[in-house]
C-alpha cells in the first residue's frame, strides 16, 4: 500500500512539474520584435511619421468664395485629420441651413469629439464626423469645435448669408 501511495504521489508531482514547464515556455506569450537589419520593417513606417510631422507644422487656410479669411484653428485630433484631407486643397460646396449657418459634406468621416456647445458667429465646427459647419449666428448642438473665423457678425453674414457658397481649405 505504501508503494502505491508513493507511486501516485510521484505521478501527480511529475504531471504538475511538466504542466508548469509548458506554461512558461509558451512562445506566443510575447510577440517577437524584429531585430535591426532583419529586413522585416518597411520604409512606410519610417517615412509616414516624418510626412505627418511636416504636414502638422503647416497652417490651414480658409477661403469663402474668393475671400481668404483669418481663422484661429484649434489644436485637436479633428483639425489634424482635416489637415490631412486639405493637403491637396479641399473644396466643399456649402448649403444654407436654418438661416444661421452653412453646412457642407467632407465626403468622408474624420475623428470627432462631439459635445453639446453653444456656437457663436464665426465658429467652424464638425457635425456628425463628416460635415463642416460655419456658423454666422448662435446655435446649440453637439459639435466638435475646429476653429473660429475672426470677422464680425455682419461681415460673416455678408459672406455666408446670401445663399450657398463654396469654401476651400488648404495647407500653406
Amino acid at each position: 500500500m505504501k508503494r502505491f501511495i508513493i507511486l501516485i504521489t510521484t505521478l501527480v508531482l511529475m504531471c504538475t512539474l511538466v504542466s508548469c514547464s509548458r506554461s512558461t515556455s509558451n512562445p506566443t506569450t510575447e510577440p517577437s520584435q524584429p531585430t535591426q537589419g532583419s529586413g522585416t520593417t518597411s520604409d512606410d513606417t519610417t517615412t509616414q511619421p516624418k510626412e505627418d510631422d511636416e504636414l502638422m507644422n503647416k497652417t490651414l487656410f480658409l477661403k469663402i468664395g474668393n475671400t481668404e479669411v483669418d481663422v484661429n484653428w484649434l489644436d485637436n485630433d479633428s483639425v489634424t485629420a482635416l489637415k490631412k484631407l486639405a493637403k491637396d486643397n479641399l473644396t466643399i460646396e456649402m448649403h444654407m441651413y436654418g438661416g444661421f449657418e452653412q453646412v457642407g459634406s467632407l465626403g468622408t468621416s474624420i475623428t470627432s469629439a462631439d459635445a453639446r456647445i453653444t456656437t457663436s458667429p464665426g465658429d467652424i465646427v464638425l457635425y456628425s464626423s463628416n460635415q463642416i459647419v460655419i456658423v454666422f449666428d448662435s446655435n446649440t448642438w453637439a459639435y466638435t469645435k475646429l476653429g473660429h473665423i475672426n470677422l464680425s457678425k455682419s461681415e460673416l453674414t455678408d459672406l455666408l448669408g446670401d445663399g450657398d457658397v463654396t469654401i476651400t481649405i488648404a495647407i500653406k
